[in-house]
């Protein structure tokens, strides 16, 4: 039994506190200890947390103030291995971990491409955060943990990061839970009751998820088949994304109904699962729409979907940001119009991001 500590921000809604979720409850189930520190407190992801696991809130406003609550923290916890996820909380942990000779038990996880989300992060504390992060990165003792291969890669191109100092692992997106939430009904009243196709897509409404170009691929589409989509997320660009909607002429067609409290089952319902984004780090909502066997498309963003979709041979791979080619693909799936049972090859193509499999791998870094 190894003991871990898992250090985030908190327990927001968004794809790296679900995995880190995911990856403690495997770790319990696995027999370890886990230990998780939030540096504020709480977040749509708290339900989801395994009551085995040790959550300690440190409720602090700001991460710059979090230096003397988590020394002493994990000076308690006393872990065997600590873990700790997005790049602002990597190098406090880090600072942290350095102040307490402890540097040997530290591994960082980087989501997202860095050379990408550092320039949508406009605060200057942030700003000044990813410029130190890979510096940080190359003198630590273990290699950072990327999400996939092409966010390894996209550390080694674009900062002083060296190959050696980077492995991937993959993410803890299909779990017992997941394949028991998946034989539950669906809510959305479209896709209980589909006339017509159903299109989704998932995400925070944000830049990075690119339902703006997704909107209008969708507009395109609905010149030759009528059919609606479904955007389920919250996010700053809602009303943005509402204005869009009601200027293409979509709002019978298009419905944004926020956050889904069991969404692989909506998944599992619909037709197409869509994936729009500008850039990921390794995009798991596409996973657990595969792991139900339904089919999807995808951006080719910078990162993890071409490594999911291997290169296009498991689904088809969209020319990056070319909104045109995505709406034909979208129809051209459409009219296939396959049955669930002809997808088996989707869903044996993604057993490896079961968190079984995830946890392993992460530990064989943490705990060596």
């Amino acid at each position: 039994m190894a003991k871990i500590c898992i250090v985030l921000h908190d327990l927001r809604g968004g794809g790296a506190e679900k995995m880190m979720v995911r990856l403690a409850n495997q770790m319990i189930e696995d027999g370890d200890h886990v230990d998780m520190i939030l540096i504020t407190e709480g977040g749509s992801n708290k339900p989801y947390l395994s009551e085995e696991v040790n959550l300690i809130e440190l409720r602090c406003e700001r991460t710059l103030n979090a230096f003397g609550p988590l020394r002493s923290a994990l000076k308690r916890c006393q872990p065997d291995g600590i873990l700790a996820a997005l790049t602002h909380i990597n190098v406090i942990t880090a600072i942290t971990c350095a102040s307490l000779g402890w540097l040997k038990k530290l591994s960082v996880s980087e989501r997202n491409a860095f050379s990408l989300d550092k320039k949508v992060n406009s605060d200057k504390v942030m700003k000044a955060t990813y410029f130190l992060a890979p510096y940080i990165y190359r003198l630590l003792p273990n290699p950072v943990i990327a999400v996939s291969k092409g966010v390894a890669q996209d550390l080694i191109d674009t900062t002083v990061v060296r190959a050696k100092d980077v492995v991937t692992a993959p993410n803890p997106v299909i779990t017992k839970e997941t394949e028991l939430a998946a034989q539950q009904p669906p809510k959305h009243p479209w896709l209980i009751d589909k006339s017509i196709p159903t299109v989704i897509a998932v995400g925070r409404l944000s830049y990075q998820k690119g339902f703006d170009m997704l909107l209008n691929a969708f507009s395109d589409v609905q010149n030759n088949i009528p059919s609606r989509l479904i955007i389920f997320g919250e996010g700053e660009l809602r009303e943005e994304l509402e204005q869009q909607v009601n200027d293409l002429g979509l709002t019978d067609n298009v419905s944004l109904p926020g956050y889904s409290d069991n969404i692989i089952a909506e998944m599992k319902a619909a037709d197409l699962y869509v994936l729009s984004s500008r850039f990921e780090g390794s995009p798991n909502a596409i996973v657990e729409a595969m792991s139900v066997g339904t089919q999807v498309v995808a951006f080719d963003c910078p990162h993890g979907a071409r490594e999911i979709l291997q290169d296009g041979q498991v689904a088809p791979l969209i020319e990056y940001e070319n909104v045109k080619v995505l709406s034909t693909a979208i129809e051209n799936e459409l009219i296939k119009n396959e049955t669930k049972v002809g997808n088996i090859e989707l869903i044996e193509s993604v057993k490896r991001f079961t968190a079984s499999v995830s946890a392993e791998k992460y530990k064989s870094f943490i705990v060596s």
